[in-house]
């Protein structure tokens, strides 16, 4: 039966199996308590990692040495706010991990404060921060508790997200989130990840998103009827934006502006940008340019695309 070696004990096998550093993946899975963590870990168990839930920090450095020392090859662990006063010490093992050499992703999984108390309210779980609330019989008093947990998780989480890809779970299904981390892990290693993602506004701006783009002001394909059942990336809604001089310019400047910036982004350690571009309905214009954006930077950077509205289709 194997066991897990004594941190004064890892030197060896971790020597021993240097030359499979390279060949090492972890995915860390960290965010807010009702996030969607669980589906994140089925998805990567289905990609075949192994996968660990609620790993304590203690034990980080002493599992991923045995983990090596079996020759695994993709790893997957989740850390929550479970943990308590240990996880500060998490983005220090983790830039330690980096500089031996190992394949690090790490995934954030967050939402708005209602999603939250809203799926809280329906599962009649208990937040692992508010011992009190089982004991409150007083439902406004409850959900009082409740999002003074919430506010207090962030907190305690804000070191783990910087640095982290973030994906907004708010109004995506666990199917489209199972999509999205699997996309994310399958992108090609390079100094930096490019997220495209169109939404709608009437549904809120993602929580994901590095930098926000609002095309409502162009031209609306909605008010075509022929085209408003259409999507983006239907050809005749391609054509008919084409034709619309200011949709170009809008391109270009959404292009001129991340070619300004994506160098100083990529010197700056970041592995992930969203980048999310907004419509009214996400549906048409917002599609669009994240389809030709996606389509023109993967020429030089990994660059993937999510449509918010479409994907749950």
């Amino acid at each position: 039966m194997n066991t897990v070696p004594h941190p004064r004990d890892t030197r060896e096998p971790i020597e021993a199996t240097a030359a499979t550093v390279a060949n090492f993946n972890l995915v860390l899975i960290t965010g807010m308590s009702g996030s969607g963590k669980s589906v994140a870990l089925h998805a990567l168990e289905d990609a075949g990692y192994y996968c660990v839930d609620n790993l304590p920090p203690e034990l980080l450095a002493p599992f991923i040495a045995l983990q090596r020392q079996q020759q695994a090859t993709h790893v997957a662990i989740a850390m929550d706010v479970r943990s308590g006063v240990s996880l500060p010490q998490v983005p220090q093992q983790l830039d330690g991990l980096r500089r031996e050499g190992v394949a690090l992703r790490s995934l954030f999984l967050d939402a708005t404060t209602d999603a939250l108390v809203r799926r809280y309210s329906e599962t009649r779980r208990r937040h692992p921060l508010s011992r009190q609330e089982a004991q409150r019989t007083d439902a406004p008093e409850r959900q009082h508790v409740l999002i003074q947990a919430i506010d207090l998780e962030r907190e305690l989480l804000a070191d783990l997200r910087d640095g982290a890809d973030v994906i907004d779970t708010s109004i995506i299904r666990p199917a489209q989130l199972q999509s999205y981390v699997k996309a994310l892990i399958s992108a090609p290693e390079s100094a930096l990840t490019l997220v495209f993602e169109s939404f709608a506004f009437k549904r809120g701006v993602p929580l994901d998103a590095d930098y926000v783009f609002d095309v409502r002001m162009l031209p609306n394909p909605h008010y075509v009827p022929a085209l408003r059942a259409l999507t983006g990336r239907d050809a005749a809604v391609i054509d008919w934006l084409r034709e619309h001089e200011d949709v170009g310019r809008m391109y270009v400047d959404i292009e001129q502006f991340l070619e300004r910036w994506l160098d100083a982004l990529a010197q700056d350690h970041r592995s992930y940008v969203t980048v999310a571009i907004g419509c009214t309905g996400g549906q048409h214009r917002s599609v669009f340019l994240v389809e030709q954006l996606a389509r023109g930077f993967g020429a030089r950077w990994a660059a993937l695309k999510r449509h918010r509205e479409l994907d749950g289709n």
